[in-house]
């Protein structure tokens, strides 16, 4: 995928509670796609429903992404898990990491890094979530940010970086009434950027994309991307509302070559 695309990735979550209702979105969001002309779209939807909401055929601009992976890369005695490898087998690009809510589970930067390592391996690309918890006066929540980002890119080769993409989702912003104010996003994406670059060079970390996710929809997306200035956006209850979705879509793409 070209790099000065916008990538506009619908985390779905534990939604929608049926095979059909996920289809009925997965097709809206293909009949879109085609006529993106600078926007790449992500649909993860829950693992049961991956392989449905794919395409027999090519869908230009459209791709599939899983909302996790294991960090088991061979088969084995592995009750539950799903390898990165089996979701490459069924036509997954992509896959999320270290969301807030599976951080909120327990999950380390530790485990977090060998997922990536897994899908890296695999030839997926990894989704990197990463966030504070609260946002201070003071700007400790800087520190915060760039260990996490530090120690869950911790076993990440050079080579392999071109691969990443960086999800910055403040956590105190996701479920508000509104999203973070777009000079803060916009601050905060410089300073992903100058961790990432401080870890890989500068030249990849001029190049990594950094999407924001945290209350998006139709209505503020087109500004976030404006004036936030990241490369793109993570959406959770919005990119299982089909109408809603699509009309983002759409907004982002209208305005990417402005």
């Amino acid at each position: 995928m070209s790099s000065n695309k916008k990538l506009i990735v619908g985390n779905w979550k534990m939604n929608p509670v049926t095979l059909d209702e996920a289809k009925k979105i997965a097709s809206k969001i293909k009949r879109i796609s085609p006529t993106l002309t600078s926007t790449e779209t992500v649909i993860c939807p829950p693992l049961p429903f991956i392989i449905s909401c794919g395409s027999r055929k090519e869908v230009k601009h459209f791709h599939l992404g899983s909302q996790s992976a294991s960090v088991e890369m061979v088969r084995g005695p592995h009750t539950g898990e799903v390898s990165a490898e089996m979701l490459h087998d069924i036509g997954v690009e992509y896959v999320i990491i270290g969301h807030s809510e599976q951080r909120a589970r327990g999950e380390s930067d530790v485990n977090v890094a060998k997922k990536i390592k897994a899908v890296i391996d695999a030839g997926l690309s990894p989704i990197v979530c990463v966030g504070e918890l609260v946002r201070d006066e003071a700007g400790a929540y800087l520190e915060v940010l760039k260990n996490q980002i530090k120690h869950s890119l911790a076993d990440v080769p050079l080579a392999s970086v071109k691969s990443i993409v960086l999800a910055y989702e403040p956590i105190w912003a996701i479920g508000a009434p509104e999203p973070m104010k777009n000079e803060d996003i916009h601050e905060s994406s410089i300073f992903v950027k100058k961790v990432f670059s401080d870890i890989f060079g500068v030249e990849a970390g001029l190049k990594v994309r950094v999407l924001y996710g945290g209350s998006v929809n139709y209505r503020n997306a087109p500004d976030i991307i404006s004036y936030g200035k990241v490369d793109g956006l993570l959406v959770g209850r919005e990119s299982v509302n089909s109408p809603g979705f699509v009309e983002l879509l759409k907004a982002v793409d209208n305005i990417a070559y402005k």
